[in-house]
């Protein structure tokens, strides 16, 4: 996908939105043209409309890929906590950690706001013109997902939210609006369910192009819609929703049906497939030189190409800005403040791990760490998974290798543990499993003050997971950076953007949808123990060690399967969810869907925010019922024309002032 300096035109109030996007003839990918602005009937051409359309996949790049929206999905869960440098208000506070309040002017989530009503805008203008214009059912098949796709965020993360912005329900708008009123739950879903199954009936098996939306995909929406309603309409630990409404569907179905819908739509999608499958490893689902695989369903694209690649920001030094992607810095230490003694005169020392634009590395920001129980026993980490589970050694950065031949520094080694000398492209730390804690003795000047300890026989200093910190901790390698044109050197373009996809929908994520709604008593051909072992045994086998940087075989599927439990639980799930999707952004979304939040997140532990920091500190969040939605943001609430009150009544309860 090309991108030529998007641009999107918001009214005051909810939204008018303006088109700058084309087809092309020639090419198997959208091509986006500039428009600086349009007329109301630009949506009567042909012209106009695909260019509607080629939008809708644009503005992906606007939240996902954003590390603040990241924060906002992960802090405060049971896998991200705020690092070092995540002090601004906007980490601590979703943090929960009674260090400032969630505010309408401070949440990350509120990126998702106006970006979603402008694109659901465009949809219902593509919806209603299309069909005029020339452009047929599948095509615009196309926009009723987008739309269907939006909101769907939008009731997950806000409560109910309008469905009139200014015209009638699901209607294009053209005009100024400054007033609004939140439609409830139930009447968004039942929008949601009527435009994915419409999608599910006109949409392609097959993508028209390159990364375009197809059956699959809306079935996979309308199954997580499915799911997620049937627990709303459950509420099994009674938290509040805004609109107030009693909690029925329009339609007349309990919640168990909801259930078994959501199983049926998912056993539905996995036994036809169409252009998907699983990867046959995890690592191959994840690795940057297999992007935009077969696994991978939908996706925010991203390029190398400086003048399409990046919505025209280039890539040489990232401005931390949508619609670059970069995420992937949030969840990366300062690797780069390590320092190491030169085996030539140990009174002079190097950076041995410097920053270099690949997938284990990349720019670091430090502002978000994993918590440090997750990789104790009893996480979802624990020794007992990391022995046979490859998805640990294809989620995290464990091993810093030397690289600072690359800069162009000719030094031959540093000295490294037990006076062991390290060369270049040589592992300098290392993170071990918690049982081996006790071999290892710490030293508060190791590293340059990052007091990395020491086992008997190894060159490599080493820190064990049971001392994660704010300041170090694995990174999450799935989301790192890749280039091709580093040119045997560091990469100079390591501070811009990621010019990878940001993957958000993948095909594996059917088997654990059916398995949640069987847990909750759906019936069907598969159970969930068998569904989740589907994932588990792919899960036990290896054909690369991304920490050891080598290439194996290993098949440890058998050990998997053995050790899923017979029965499988809520809890079980999300510990699956946890390892198949650590760090992309599902997490808060799965612990407020399952109302398992605060069971789950209240406590967890990581050490301090000093480089020699390794003892662990307990935190406990305090989690109120009302946090389950999000605040409606300040600038929406500003812009309309409404009495005070009005305003007040139109923000989410937890959130008033």
């Amino acid at each position: 996908m090309k991108t030529k300096n998007i641009k999107y035109i918001l009214a005051a109030g909810l939204l008018s939105c303006g088109l700058t996007a084309t087809f092309t003839s020639c090419s198997d990918v959208l091509d986006e043209q500039p428009r600086s602005q349009f007329d109301t009937t630009f949506f009567t051409t042909k012209t106009g409309i695909e260019g509607g359309l080629t939008s809708l996949y644009a503005h992906l790049r606007y939240f996902y890929g954003n590390g603040y929206y990241l924060n906002s999905c992960e802090t405060g869960t049971d896998e991200y906590t705020y690092a070092e440098s995540g002090s601004g208000q906007n980490f601590t506070s979703l943090d929960e950690t009674n260090q400032g309040a969630i505010t309408s002017e401070v949440c990350d989530a509120g990126n998702l706001w106006g970006t979603a009503f402008a694109n659901i805008n465009t949809a219902s203008g593509v919806i209603e013109n299309g069909a005029a214009a020339g452009i047929s059912d599948a095509l615009l098949a196309e926009a009723y997902f987008f739309r269907a796709f939006d909101y769907f965020l939008l009731v997950q993360t806000f409560g109910g939210v309008p469905l009139d912005l200014g015209a009638g329900e699901l209607k294009f708008n053209t005009s100024t609006v400054r007033s609004s009123v939140r439609n409830t739950v139930p009447e968004v879903y039942k929008a949601i369910f009527a435009d994915l199954e419409k999608a599910i009936a006109d949409l392609p098996e097959n993508p028209r192009l390159t990364g375009s939306v197809t059956k699959n995909v809306a079935r996979l929406y309308l199954s997580k819609a499915y799911l997620t309603f049937a627990w709303w309409l459950e509420n099994p630990r009674n938290i509040p929703t805004y609109p107030e409404c009693e909690r029925k569907d329009l339609n007349g179905l309990s919640a168990t049906q909801y259930y078994q819908k959501a199983y049926d739509m998912a056993l539905e999608a996995i036994n036809n497939p169409g252009p998907y499958k699983l990867q046959p490893t995890f690592y191959d689902v994840n690795i940057a030189t297999n992007d935009r695989n077969s696994e991978i369903m939908l996706y925010a694209d991203h390029n190398e190409d400086e003048k399409y690649g990046n919505g025209g920001a280039g890539y040489g030094w990232g401005n931390g800005a949508s619609p670059e992607n970069f995420a992937h810095w949030f969840e990366c230490w300062n690797y780069t403040q390590l320092q190491a003694k030169l085996a030539s005169d140990p009174t002079k020392t190097l950076a041995p791990v410097q920053r270099e634009a690949v997938q284990a590395l990349g720019r670091p920001w430090t502002r978000m760490a994993p918590v440090a129980n997750a990789f104790m026993a009893g996480g979802v980490w624990e020794d007992a998974v990391k022995a046979i589970d490859s998805r640990y050694d294809a989620t995290f950065t464990l091993r810093y290798y030397t690289n600072w031949d690359k800069s162009g520094n000719k030094e031959a080694a540093v000295l490294g543990a037990n006076g062991s000398q390290i060369k270049p492209n040589e592992v300098f730390l290392s993170w071990v499993p918690e049982s081996e804690d006790s071999k290892i003795t710490y030293n508060a000047d190791n590293g340059g003050g990052f007091n990395l300890g020491e086992m008997a026989g190894r060159p490599d200093f080493v820190v064990a997971v049971n001392h994660i910190s704010r300041k170090k901790y694995p990174i999450n390698w799935k989301l790192g950076i890749y280039r091709t044109d580093n040119n045997g050197g560091l990469g100079s373009k390591v501070n811009g953007g990621n010019p990878r996809p940001f993957n958000i929908a993948k095909f594996s994520e059917f088997y654990l949808i059916a398995a949640e709604a069987a847990v909750k008593g759906a019936k069907g051909q598969k159970t969930a123990y068998d569904l989740v072992n589907v994932l588990r045994e792919r899960a036990g086998k290896q054909t690369f060690s991304v920490n050891d940087n080598v290439t194996v075989s290993v098949d440890n599927s058998a050990a998997m399967v053995a050790a899923t439990p017979t029965t499988i639980t809520i809890d079980y799930i999300l510990d699956e969810r946890s390892r198949e999707f650590w760090g992309e952004g599902y997490r808060w979304f799965d612990l407020v869907r399952t109302q398992e939040w605060e069971h789950r997140a209240k406590t967890y532990k990581i050490a301090g925010k000093g480089a020699g920091d390794i003892t662990l500190e307990t935190f406990t969040r305090t989690i109120p019922a009302g946090h389950y939605l999000r605040p409606i943001p300040q600038g929406q609430l500003d812009g309309m024309e409404m009495s005070d009150e009005e305003k007040v009544n139109y923000q989410n309860p937890a959130y008033r002032n």
